[in-house]
């Protein structure tokens, strides 16, 4: 770990510690006063001139606090358009999911799904086909909806709205899934240490539940789902500092969904009843993380696109890929 990343990560642990209660303007008000926007953007252009690996640091941090917060979704817009000459001001920003419609030179007309925060977003990245575009929402007609944990997860309608054409090469889909891996990965770690505190403090039968060999051998099992997150997280990273991202993203995520879906049950089988309690801190944990699960490509979306590149390579092709990759991510040679 750099030294710069060291003192990332230890100012982002200092504001999201406070963050958990804090209403959305005044959340958003520490974090644009932290300058966590300009992550990514260049030191030349005023940024702190970050990698994709500090990002995953940050949104593991940002996970593990349970956020609520779209921090994630506006430091990886605001670098495109900060490499735009666009300027978003300290409002957030927005991701798309997926986008419907057509483009008719510099004009949208249709629809943005289920964007993260949309009703906040100054401007959205999104992309239809090949093409890559960022637009301002203050023309949007905004659908509410909510994820599961009551986020807001909003439908932008336009009609001949005008649009930035991007060159970016940035996904706004892949983007999104590196954002929800680094923050499960971080949820898991903070459900993994909630449920060892529970089973070392909670009695039954005369003794704490972690001297039963059944809950010891489930949080073993929710210790490797973590630790797969928190890998699957740093490898994707590493793969978008390089720059070809699509196979680890697809991996990464895969991963992490299923992660997801072992880790959340097990934690709540651990603190039984109190875990369902509306007190109790660990739904802010496994709300979230079930509505991550289906965002930025659920597991049908990426299972079909690790099977398209497995299918395509072959099978000697599938591990000479597969090894190239690896090697490039460690700067390993076989030459």
């Amino acid at each position: 770990m750099s030294e710069n990343r060291a003192m990332l990560c230890d100012t982002a642990v200092a504001l999201f510690a406070d963050l958990a209660d804090c209403a959305f303007e005044g959340g958003w008000a520490r974090v644009t006063e932290a300058g966590f926007s300009t992550l990514l953007i260049p030191e030349a252009a005023g940024g702190f001139g970050g990698d994709f690996g500090d990002l995953s640091a940050v949104m593991r941090l940002a996970g593990r606090h349970a956020v609520a917060l779209p921090i994630g979704e506006t430091i990886v817009a605001a670098s495109v358009l900060s490499a735009m000459g666009m300027d978003h001001g300290s409002r957030p920003l927005g991701l798309a999911p997926r986008a419907s419609g057509r483009i008719d030179g510099e004009s949208f007309s249709g629809r943005l799904h289920h964007v993260p925060w949309g009703r906040h977003a100054a401007a959205v990245l999104a992309r239809i086909g090949d093409v890559t575009f960022v637009i301002e929402t203050g023309a949007a007609t905004i659908i509410h909806s909510a994820s599961p944990a009551g986020e807001p997860r909003d439908s932008l309608a336009f009609d001949n709205a005008p649009v930035r054409i991007t060159m970016t090469r940035r996904d706004p889909l892949l983007l999104g899934a590196l954002l929800r891996v680094a923050q499960t990965a971080g949820a898991l770690d903070a459900a993994l240490a909630m449920s060892i505190d529970h089973a070392n403090q909670r009695q039954q039968f005369g003794k704490p539940l972690a001297k039963f060999q059944t809950v010891q051998q489930n949080l073993a099992i929710l210790a490797v789902e973590a630790a797969a997150a928190n890998c699957a997280a740093a490898a994707a990273a590493a793969a978008f500092d390089r720059g070809d991202a699509l196979f680890e993203i697809a991996a990464a995520k895969l991963r992490a969904n299923l992660a997801i879906e072992q880790g959340t049950a097990i934690a709540h089988q651990v603190h039984g009843a109190i875990g369902f309690t509306h007190e109790y801190p660990l739904h802010r944990l496994t709300r979230r993380m079930m509505g991550w699960r289906s965002e930025y490509g659920n597991d049908r979306t990426w299972a079909d696109v690790l099977g398209g590149i497995a299918a395509g390579c072959g099978g000697a092709g599938l591990w000479t890929e597969i090894t190239r990759r690896s090697d490039a991510i460690t700067g390993t040679s076989h030459d």
